[in-house]
């Protein structure tokens, strides 16, 4: 979901999850049967302005060591003995120290804060609850899905919620949307269509890396409205093609060789995916969240998909335009030209042959859901049964299996965890919690004499800067979103601005919290063979 893709890259295959600290759940999604990015045997030279830079072999990758169990197993009844080393149980169960303050913090709100006397027992209780569950997200005591869990169990076992409430979310039609996202970027990655696409503005645009980073961006930008997922795209298409060019380049982890290439594509990549969630209102699912709870608040966006576009198309444009330039000039490449790289590119798609059957599907399938998702209204289609249909075509046409669904575990980790927290920040919005809280923050920004536009500034740069506290954008919008809304509509700030711009800022934040680490995957990742 979130763009952390760019920073926990595996080094066997690269993982869809999201930054290390959350998102260690998903299992990556991988390619099957397609033909190795960028071959290294055919690979001419990448050159800079002063000196050529040759291409040499890439080391084999030494085999990986079998586990104890593993390694028994595969002896046969006339193999001598071999020694294995066992390696240290890895501890068990709940982080102590996280778990003690993630707990303390929903016992002291619940046991030692005064109750305002215009909440209820009930709903204070479930304030707790879900200040220890956000806690949890931010600490880790246990994976997010089982921490979620506990949160939802802890709120019915206390009888704060009966049970049809606290599982009201799971039928909510925006997660499932965000489920079935997960499943058309397994569709792009299997298929190999969005490697195609990518490849083709390699070829056009990539003599020189200016141009790469251009084409990159543009193709990233492309299959982003049929791709609703940040991290899918990124660890799913870009991240092998960047990673093979830039080896391919001399530009290895490790050392001060990251500098020639690798470092300025990644870091121009990184940045530039916020702003292509940012320009379709289906490039990231959590944008449809945003506008579901805006609705629970009144704010009703009439064509949403047009009506995002429009506002949001001139910020993102100029923005993606601009940003590889200025990150050429403030983090500048030392490879400066790529004569070659579009003669990888023809290589590459030689070697990946017609386009196939099954891209062809995918193809027709993204353009018919985007298609409703933009007209649907008209229709009375809304975005989720949009995505159903796409994902039953793929389905009945072979394109995806339905064991390609249940190993997608990140879609289904999504499903549970972020339920449980909708559920919960609806169920305290219902129980006048969100009105309340929003209430005392006007109060206290009216003591400034502030008026909406300042109010308005201040509400967005703290919702802005307090993701330093989250490692999930998904996470931070069902944590946040409703309570600051609030917090708008009572400091008298236009509803549909104080909606949108929230929304906006979602995909922004996320690339404030890894800038410094950008670079982390092409300095940390060996050689892939």
């Amino acid at each position: 979901m979130e763009s952390l893709a760019l920073h926990s890259l595996s080094t066997t295959s690269f993982s869809l999850s999201s930054r290390t600290s959350l998102h260690r759940r998903s299992k990556p999604i991988t390619k099957s049967s397609q033909p190795s990015v960028f071959p290294s045997s055919s690979i001419p030279t990448l050159r800079t302005p002063v000196n050529p830079i040759s291409f040499d072999a890439l080391p084999n990758r030494p085999k990986p060591l079998l586990s104890p169990i593993r390694a028994a197993a595969s002896l046969n009844a006339n193999d001598p003995p071999s020694q294995t080393t066992t390696s240290p149980p890895l501890p068990q169960g709940a982080k102590l120290f996280p778990l003690f303050l993630s707990v303390s913090i929903g016992l002291i709100v619940r046991f030692i804060v005064p109750k305002p006397i215009e909440i209820t027992p009930q709903a204070w209780q479930l304030l707790s609850i879900f200040l220890s569950t956000i806690a949890g997200l931010v600490l880790s005591p246990l994976p997010v899905g089982a921490w979620a869990f506990i949160g939802l169990t802890t709120s019915i076992v206390t009888r704060t919620l009966p049970f049809a409430s606290a599982f009201s979310a799971f039928t909510n039609e925006v997660i499932w949307l965000i489920v079935i996202s997960f499943f058309f970027a397994r569709g792009f990655v299997k298929t190999g269509l969005g490697d195609r696409i990518a490849t083709y503005f390699v070829k056009c645009l990539g003599k020189s890396t200016l141009g790469l980073s251009y084409g990159l961006t543009l193709s990233e930008a492309l299959i982003a409205p049929a791709m609703p997922s940040t991290t899918a795209r990124a660890g799913g298409v870009f991240l092998p093609i960047i990673k093979s060019l830039s080896l391919s380049a001399g530009s290895r982890p490790g050392d001060s060789s990251s500098k020639k290439l690798g470092s300025y594509l990644i870091q121009s990549q990184f940045q530039s995916a916020g702003n292509s969630s940012a320009l379709f209102l289906t490039a990231a699912a959590q944008n449809l969240l945003c506008l579901k709870l805006a609705e629970e608040l009144g704010i009703i966006i009439s064509n949403p998909w047009v009506s995002w576009f429009k506002a949001a198309s001139v910020p993102a444009l100029v923005s993606l335009l601009l940003t590889p330039l200025i990150l050429y000039k403030l983090y500048p490449p030392e490879t400066k030209d790529t004569p070659d790289a579009p003669a990888m590119a023809a290589k590459k798609l030689e070697n990946m042959g017609p386009v196939t059957r099954n891209e062809w599907v995918m193809i027709g399938t993204m353009i018919l859901a985007v298609t409703l998702w933009v007209c649907g209204e008209k229709f009375g289609i809304p975005s989720v049964v949009a995505a159903m249909i796409g994902l039953s075509i793929l389905l009945l046409l072979g394109v995806l299996d339905w064991n390609d669904c249940l190993s997608e575990k990140s879609a289904w980790d999504t499903l549970a965890w972020f339920a449980v927290l909708v559920g919960m920040a609806g169920q305290l919005t219902n129980l006048g919690i969100v009105s309340w809280m929003s209430g005392c923050v006007a109060k206290f920004l009216q003591s400034f004499s502030l008026s909406w536009p300042a109010a308005f500034g201040v509400l967005q740069a703290s919702y802005f800067f307090i993701h330093y506290l989250f490692a999930s954008q998904t996470g931070h919008v069902g944590a946040l979103y409703s309570a600051f809304l609030a917090m708008h509509l009572a400091a008298g700030v236009p509803g549909i601005l104080a909606a949108l711009a929230l929304a906006y800022n979602t995909n922004l934040f996320g690339a404030i919290t890894h800038i410094i680490a950008v670079v982390r995957p092409l300095s940390t990742m060996e050689p892939d063979m």
